[in-house]
């Protein structure tokens, strides 16, 4: 499925979004939130695998004012360069890029029938970034993937009133257990809140790039949940 990019400015300059439409021409948009890789082969390809169920997809470059168009490799090399890059980021930047990239997709002609926003791992923080903030509001559905910051803001959901669903493994290094727990506890009596943890997955269990991460079986759970709750909440057909 092919590729198309758009600029989105902000006020210090400008960031790609790039776009895959579904081969009917419109559907709903959903905000892709990339993980310290960046726009890699596995976010495109989910990106792909997206549109062919029928939705808009966007995708921003989190990484334009570092390095622009950041794509590395999922091998170990790729790891410590990404978490270098990362490192630098500023994560509130980064997520008024979101914010305005999730506005660039709503006002496209082709989105149509709701929005919404998906991420993993840095994207799993920015995603309910995004959801917590001004304009996270009109969202249909978000999901959260082992997103590390999640645990350090459980006040942030009393401000979502959307439905948002969250995923971590049960045995990550970076997300150790008990701060799932924060998580979970913050979501008790949460109607909109799922939480779901895959209690022998590690961290970015479903980058199936990723050898040294990658866990089939949950994987493959936690994207049917993922896809359930947009199927009720964000339906592409």
């Amino acid at each position: 499925m092919p590729e198309r990019t758009q600029t989105v400015t902000v006020t210090d300059g400008g960031f790609d979004l790039r776009l895959w439409i579904p081969e009917r021409g419109s559907g709903p948009g959903l905000l892709l939130i990339p993980e310290i890789w960046g726009v890699s082969d596995y976010i495109r390809a989910v990106a792909a695998d997206l549109a062919g169920l029928g939705y808009v997809v966007g995708v921003p470059d989190l990484f334009w004012r570092l390095r622009p168009g950041w794509a590395a490799a999922h091998d170990e090399e790729g790891l410590r360069a990404s978490l270098e890059l990362s490192a630098n980021l500023d994560a509130e930047k980064a997520a008024d890029d979101c914010a305005a990239a999730l506005a660039a997709l709503a006002a496209r002609s082709e989105v149509t029938g709701g929005t919404g926003v998906l991420g993993f791992c840095l994207g799993g923080s920015l995603a309910y970034a995004v959801a917590a903030g001004a304009g996270g509001s009109g969202l249909s559905a978000v999901v959260s993937f082992y997103g590390a910051d999640v645990p350090d803001a459980p006040q942030l959901l009393s401000g979502i009133r959307g439905p948002i669903q969250f995923h971590f493994g049960g045995r990550d290094p970076y997300i150790p257990r008990d701060r799932v727990a924060v998580v979970e506890k913050a979501a008790a009596g949460r109607p909109n809140v799922e939480v779901h943890v895959q209690e022998d997955a590690g961290h970015a269990f479903h980058n199936f790039f990723a050898p040294m991460f990658h866990n089939p079986e949950a994987g493959r759970t936690a994207w049917g949940l993922a896809m359930d709750l947009l199927r009720r909440h964000l339906p592409a057909v």
